[in-house]
């Protein structure tokens, strides 16, 4: 299940990426990510009802609420820098960018959260994003003659 729901999260982020370009065209980026996070608080809040879980969030211990904070401001951050990016570069180099956090997600979590099976394949891979990444964002100078 965990793999269905994956999927289905970089395709709604790629969905999200063409849809936000699209409106931020004549929208100041920063009004922009309030746009987008008063929706997607509301249907949070939704979904958190139509599941029926908003009894637990009483059993959040402090540690974990705090961590939910932080990475909420992370978030925020990263939406903030993400929207005025899209606003003003191109969205091929910019979603490059912006996805290749996979990099420092894999490293922080060998370094922070020990998850360190299949390392060398880890790094590896992660070496081959990042020469992807590179090669994304380089301008060509080379003119093609057809």
């Amino acid at each position: 299940m965990w793999i269905v729901m994956a999927i289905l999260s970089a395709f709604f982020a790629g969905v999200t990426s063409i849809l936000a370009k699209c409106g931020i065209k004549k929208t100041d980026s920063d009004i922009a990510t309030f746009i987008r996070t008063i929706v997607i608080l509301i249907f949070s809040w939704i979904i958190v009802f139509i599941v029926g879980s908003f009894h637990t969030i009483s059993s959040i211990d402090t540690k974990s609420f705090i961590f939910l904070i932080l990475s909420g401001l992370s978030t925020g951050v990263s939406w903030l820098c993400y929207f005025k990016a899209l606003s003003i570069g191109n969205i091929n180099k910019v979603v490059a960018i912006d996805k290749s956090s996979i990099i420092l997600t894999v490293l922080f979590a060998i370094i922070i959260l020990k998850e360190t099976n299949n390392l060398l394949l880890k790094i590896g891979a992660t070496i081959l994003i990042g020469i992807g990444t590179f090669m994304m964002i380089e301008k060509n100078h080379k003119k093609v003659l057809i």
